[in-house]
């Protein structure tokens, strides 16, 4: 049992406010693993105040000091690679395999991608006779979710680090233990006292407290686009900048030129990785309704193949979901694909079979969905893959763009101007090609009630700098 009862403020750990405490559970065994303090309004406000005391030196620090305090911090991170591997397994659910392979790497890529925007990035530029300077936004809110919990973190920590801001961060209360561990990283690399600071709690407070402080220029939310809508309402009072990365439904369109086989499998995989609990997963399938049963038999066969089970044994393809109430939001959606007519392929209702404890659901799959059921315009969140059947290609396109979200998309074609031009067409700020993986330069962001602002990369790292036009002093 892990006691993190303290929280991260003005460089040392201090108690709350007020004191009351919350249990983590992990999700294989529906036991406590940990507990921290939940905080409230008075302890985002001291931290406001150790943030924006440390803005005034620390974002006048050099381009120099900031690389040397970037280098500094991915070495402590390596060193903790391990640790932090473990502690998301424990608290999210994710198999080592990927905890190792994904979840705890994803950090030091946003932190070696970040250094080397900084090490190149134009802060000043001369236009006529105007200077253009970028300066550090200020004093950042950040409020992360459990699903990708360091990722999401080191992809909002690292840039506003690298520009010159200060910040605040409210890990989930779901997962927040692999939060804690950054926390000792970023003390251990020498940041100075102030500019990081941690304050665990729930979004009804905390989170609410973050997002409407006055003290607070931006605030940057990864979660749910109804948690979103609160967020930004709550930002709106103080005119603060806000950075959102919501929801998804992202389509997967397998053209008709496609290798069907690997193109389904490959699609299978992706939409179950990670338990289904990726915003971007690909969990809409579109196929030629001429080649709809060859797809559905592939689809059958390789998510029979998932092996579901305890995070830390080996072999184990996916674990649990994050909590009950997620778990039972998966078999509500589950019962009403079936009620409202799509056919059950494989998997269903209940936990798979052998596993009598623990948020596990069974790998689904659906066919024969049409795009206004519940399964396909709801984000699920957990592993269940929807195939859509569509005519010709420009109801394919029609389909996909149908939709409230706008995060991600997926081509497949053997040709590959053929998957191009749909692509184009594709209202996402992302679009995989052929099978392609994430890409840490490039900016990860959504159309749409996805979100707005861009994360990753150099246009990640552009949304923690204001712009400053200085006239008269270039010729």
């Amino acid at each position: 049992m892990k006691e993190c009862l303290n929280f991260y403020i003005d460089g040392r750990w201090v108690p709350p406010a007020t004191p009351k405490t919350l249990d983590v559970i992990d999700p294989s065994t529906e036991e406590p693993i940990g507990r921290i303090s939940l905080g409230g309004a008075a302890d985002v406000d001291r931290a406001v105040v150790a943030a924006r005391r440390a803005f005034e030196t620390y974002s006048r620090t050099s381009r120099e000091e900031r690389i040397a305090l970037l280098e500094r911090v991915m070495a402590a991170y390596q060193a903790r690679l391990g640790d932090l591997a473990e502690m998301i397994s424990l608290e999210m659910g994710a198999p080592m395999w990927l905890a190792k392979a994904a979840q705890a790497p994803s950090g030091l890529a946003h932190l070696a991608q970040t250094l080397e925007v900084l090490r190149a990035y134009p802060f000043v530029e001369n236009k006529g006779t105007t200077r253009l300077v970028k300066e550090p936004v200020g004093v950042c809110g950040f409020i992360t979710p459990w699903n990708w919990p360091v990722n999401q973190i080191m992809c909002k920590v690292a840039p506003a680090l690298a520009a010159g801001c200060t910040m605040v961060l409210k890990p989930s209360e779901i997962a927040p233990l692999s939060a804690i561990v950054v926390a000792e990283i970023l003390h251990e690399a020498g940041v100075p006292p102030g500019v990081f600071n941690l304050v665990n709690g729930d979004g009804a407070t905390v989170g609410a407290a973050i997002a409407a402080h006055p003290g607070i220029e931006m605030v940057s939310f990864t979660g749910s686009t109804r948690a979103g809508v609160q967020v930004a309402k709550a930002a709106a009072d103080n005119v603060k900048r806000v950075a959102q990365e919501l929801g998804g439904k992202s389509a997967n369109v397998i053209l008709d030129d496609a290798d069907l086989k690997a193109t389904v499998k490959g699609g299978v995989r992706s939409c179950f990785t990670n338990s289904g609990q990726s915003c971007n997963a690909p969990t809409r399938m579109l196929v030629p309704r001429s080649r709809q049963a060859e797809a559905v038999a592939i689809a059958k066969a390789a998510a029979e193949t998932v092996t579901v089970g305890d995070p830390r044994t080996e072999g184990t393809t996916i674990g649990p979901v994050v909590s009950r109430a997620q778990f039972d939001k998966i078999q509500r959606l589950i019962e009403a694909g079936i009620k409202e007519g799509a056919e059950l392929v494989t998997g269903g209702p209940g936990r798979p079979d052998g596993l009598a404890r623990g948020y596990y659901v069974r790998p689904t799959v659906f066919a024969n969905v049409r795009n206004d059921m519940t399964i396909a315009r709801e984000e699920i969140f957990g592993p269940v893959l929807a195939i859509l059947p569509y005519d010709d290609e420009e109801e394919a396109i029609r389909i996909a763009n149908d939709t409230p979200y706008g995060l991600s998309g997926y081509v497949a074609s053997g040709d590959p101007e053929h998957a191009l031009r749909v692509a184009a067409r594709l209202r996402t700020g992302n679009v995989h090609l052929n099978g392609a993986g994430p890409d840490f330069a490039a900016p990860f962001g959504g159309y749409k009630q996805s979100g707005n602002g861009r994360e990753w990369g150099e246009h990640g790292f552009e949304e923690f700098l204001e712009v400053k036009a200085i006239m008269g002093c270039a010729g």
